[in-house]
């Protein structure tokens, strides 16, 4: 396991947070309440621990398949659905979305190989990242990624914690299946747009990881 390199600054803060509170906690309240300092100390320890944990990127053995479209994150699968896509194709697609919990891993990884044939940065609010305007309101980032079996679309959509998309692709890249393209800190959610004749491959409530669940295989 290894740390992500956006969670850096945010394990030195935790980290200076959590030993500065710990110092003052401990040389301040008397010590009829010593007990008291030990909680504070324990609860700062468990948010510094959370943090680390937040950041990991796990030793994972990738799966890999030109017919096959990868999970790109982490987390529980909410929708699977026949819905319009507005932005790119503005067309039916299938709909396949992975909410991102505080727990899990957040590196977001290309499901499949191509060339980025559509890369937008969206400004725009928090909303919990399950609420039905979040996939056109919030903060986003729409990115398609073509090959010779089509298009897929890949929408990063902030949640009520997430307050920042990272990406690190940009158009005409040449990309490879799960390799890393973002990131987003502190929840949320990925959606996969997929041609309507995609076989499923995953069943909503399931979890998914990013690399390794075969969401989906392309019509023969």
């Amino acid at each position: 396991m290894t740390i992500h390199r956006e969670g850096y600054k945010y394990i030195i803060i935790a980290t200076i947070l959590w030993i500065a509170l710990g110092w003052t906690a401990g040389h301040f309240i008397p010590p009829s309440f010593s007990w008291l300092s030990g909680l504070i100390t324990f609860l700062l320890f468990l948010v510094w621990f959370w943090v680390v944990a937040f950041f990991r990127i796990p030793s994972r053995n990738f799966v890999h398949g030109e017919n096959k479209i990868i999970a790109p994150a982490d987390g529980k699968v909410v929708v699977i659905e026949e819905t319009y896509e507005p932005e790119y194709f503005k067309a039916n697609r299938l709909q396949i979305s992975i909410f991102m919990s505080p727990v899990n891993v957040h590196v977001n990884r290309n499901p499949v190989s191509g060339v980025i044939k559509y890369m937008k940065y969206h400004a725009g609010k928090y909303l919990v990242a399950w609420h039905p305007k979040s996939s056109t309101e919030n903060e986003r980032t729409t990115l398609v990624i073509g090959n010779d079996r089509g298009d897929i679309l890949m929408r990063q959509i902030a949640g009520a914690m997430a307050r920042r998309i990272c990406f690190y692709v940009g158009e005409n890249d040449i990309v490879k299946q799960n390799e890393e393209f973002g990131f987003i800190r502190f929840g949320s959610r990925v959606d996969v747009f997929l041609p309507l004749d995609t076989k499923v491959n995953v069943n909503i409530g399931d979890v998914a990881k990013g690399g390794v669940t075969v969401l989906a295989h392309y019509a023969e």
